[in-house]
């Protein structure tokens, strides 16, 4: 049986924002209509999301666990259906759909074993009392993710945070809102998750302002551009309430001198060609010691002229198509402005409807507008260096701090490197784009507020830690 049913979706009982179509980018057909929800939609969502967590609060962990561990099971179970709305809704190859269909049982699966975690420390006192800190759920919390990696980026804040005792408020990108919003629903109802917990709310910024604002929202975790995150920082400091914020990015990817040039240019495809190169941590500037450059720039335009481009659904392609019109202009903005200040066209530059060649620019320079911006789309800009001290200037420069891929033969000299540059992530011999649930994720600068995802670190983002004593008989005045 289905687990996704779209006649259900249209017109939502709670939503009075209208309805919108699901339109498939690869080919503008429509696949489905959504109801979208207007700010007085946040407010009765909230209310209800509140009233729901009470009781989900005092649940046993037991009880929180297995439902996340029934989740994890039945993204697997229909991994199928899942992967299709993937492919179809956000312009996916199958192996990205598979990647986050992985990704979403695993966080679902960590999540579920955070509700065991030790809720607190027991702590000395001056006082005959027992002093005690305990992790308590923040209680509503505001989820806004983005439409590049839909599922993932919305599950790894959702599933923690119903983890921990909280309901959710999630507002998916409108134009991924069955993958990023409504699949997570269906998957979480059919394990069970009490009804009022989680809250799908699709729409566009003003509904993600609701969320932020409403007072029933205590922490807000949004993943999205730097511009939008600061509206949401802001937003969140003025209602004081905490705000985990993870952005945009323009990571570099470093050969360094003793790097092998087939192995690097492999990692540089992947790095900046995955996903049509709308990932945060897409490997945005090519560094490339002098020696290897002009082999390493002849090798990446080759691998990016053998590329497969076109509808990921009907054919077995490399890359699909753009999100849509306006990401498309970008892009090919971007490439245009590149090209007129003098870097070197050496492959792609050309489009099909939303279809966006892999594209090579030789001889970036801090001017280059593709190199100095976060495209989001399948660009490598490709610059030399001279010295590791010059590596280290070009890769911290810039106000991003994401993603950072070194490729060398020597791994100490990697990870020496690494620590001189500021960056949330950083892999050696790999490049930029990972992502494990086990892993803490986030960035530096503009790239967002620190790791704020994964393991330890959603304990921190989604509970308050409450100071308690206790004593045997009540103190008297002290003084």
């Amino acid at each position: 049986m289905p687990l996704l049913d779209p006649t259900l979706w249209q017109d939502g009982p709670t939503l009075t924002g209208g309805t919108a179509p699901v339109v498939e980018p690869a080919t503008g057909r429509t696949l489905a209509t959504i109801g979208l929800a207007v700010p007085a939609d946040v407010a009765e969502a909230a209310v209800r999301a509140r009233a729901a967590q009470d009781g989900w609060g005092r649940a046993t962990h037991l009880e929180r666990a297995a439902v996340l561990r029934r989740a994890g099971d039945l993204f697997a179970a229909h991994a199928d259906e899942l992967r299709e709305w993937i492919v179809r809704e956000s312009g996916s190859i199958p192996g990205k759909g598979d990647f986050e269909l992985h990704v979403a049982a695993q966080e679902c699966y960590e999540a579920a074993a955070l509700a065991s975690r030790p809720v607190g420390q027991v702590l000395p006192s001056e006082a005959p009392r027992l002093s005690f800190t305990r992790r308590v759920p923040a209680g509503v919390v505001g989820v806004i993710a983005p439409f590049n990696a839909p599922l993932i980026l919305s599950i790894r804040s959702v599933a923690p945070a119903l983890a921990l005792g909280n309901a959710v408020l999630l507002k998916p990108d409108r134009r991924t809102a069955v993958c990023g919003g409504l699949a997570l629903a269906a998957v979480l109802a059919a394990a069970g998750l009490p009804a009022g917990l989680l809250q799908v709310l699709p729409g566009g910024g003003e509904t993600g302002a609701a969320v932020v604002a409403d007072p029933r929202v205590r922490v807000v975790s949004f993943t999205g551009s730097t511009a939008s995150g600061r509206a949401v920082g802001e937003l969140a400091g003025r209602h004081l309430k905490r705000a985990h914020l993870e952005l945009g990015g323009n990571s570099a990817l470093v050969a360094l001198r003793d790097a092998d040039v087939e192995a690097a240019v492999a990692q540089a495809s992947w790095g900046t060609f995955f996903h049509q190169g709308q990932i945060c941590m897409t490997a945005g500037r090519h560094l490339v010691h002098a020696s290897l450059y002009d082999e390493y720039v002849e090798r990446l335009a080759a691998r990016a002229e053998e590329l497969a481009v076109g509808d990921p659904h009907r054919e077995r392609v490399h890359l699909g198509p753009l999100i849509d019109r306006a990401q498309l202009e970008r892009v090919h903005a971007l490439v245009e402005a590149s090209t007129a200040q003098g870097a070197k066209l050496v492959a792609g530059g050309t489009h099909r409807d939303l279809f966006y060649r892999p594209t090579v620019l030789a001889g970036a320079t801090d001017d280059t507008p593709a190199y100095a911006q976060e495209v989001f789309g399948p660009v490598a800009p490709v610059r030399s260096f001279a010295t590791e001290e010059e590596a280290v200037a070009l890769a911290s420069a810039g106000p991003y701090g994401l993603s950072l891929g070194i490729v060398t033969r020597d791994t100490a000299r990697g990870l020496a490197l690494a620590d001189r540059i500021p960056t949330g992530i950083a892999h050696i011999n790999d490049q930029t784009v990972n992502d494990e649930a086990v892993a803490p994720f986030g960035g530096v600068g503009a790239s967002g507020t620190g790791a704020r995802f994964g393991g330890e670190a959603n304990l921190d983002a989604f509970t308050e830690l409450r100071w308690t004593t206790t004593r045997a008989t009540p103190a008297g005045h002290p003084f």
